[in-house]
């Protein structure tokens, strides 16, 4: 019998439904992210990048650049990644925050290839809850109505976007 025989052709993925690995992050200084491995799994979490008294300005970007890069070795390839787009903030620091982490975001995908795409926020909400303006308690209710348990709003908007990114296929249906 030859090897090549007891070895299956298919890869990895595709012999568990060859489902997409699928990053969603709500961006910030406590970013919520949600997952979706080949295998489709879902997991999801917050992660903060408050700096320290002592980091230099670009440190945050840095360990989320350095968080990426851990998630797309334990659960990846990342094959896409949608991420909430804010058009408006309430205070510049969260405004400096946001663009900063998304312009490491769009770096880290345009380095290795990874599509990626802003998905703004009143899509993310009426999808979710049916109105465009949720409040933030309303995403959360949400997320457990579909048997999520997030820790806060930024864990309960990424499973929505992940949720919206894996029900319309990126928009698409």
């Amino acid at each position: 019998m030859n090897t090549q025989d007891l070895i299956p052709s298919q890869t990895l993925p595709e012999t568990f439904g060859g489902a997409k690995t699928i990053l969603a992050l709500d961006l910030g200084t406590t970013t919520g992210w949600a997952i979706r491995g080949f295998d489709g799994l879902i997991t999801s979490g917050t992660v903060s990048f408050k700096p320290s008294r002592y980091d230099g300005g670009g440190m945050r970007y840095l360990r989320f650049t350095n968080w990426l890069t851990e998630i797309d070795r334990l659960s990846g390839p990342i094959e896409a990644i949608y991420f909430e787009e804010v058009r408006r903030h309430a205070g510049t620091d969260a405004a400096h925050v946001y663009g900063g982490l998304m312009a490491t975001l769009e770096t880290w995908a345009e380095l290795r290839g990874v599509p990626y795409q802003g998905v703004p926020v009143g899509t993310i909400k009426r999808h979710a809850t049916g109105k465009g303006n949720a409040p933030k308690q309303a995403m959360i209710d949400a997320a457990r109505k579909r048997g999520f348990s997030p820790t806060d709003d930024n864990e309960a908007d990424a499973i929505a976007i992940l949720l919206w990114a894996i029900e319309t296929q990126g928009g698409l249906a």
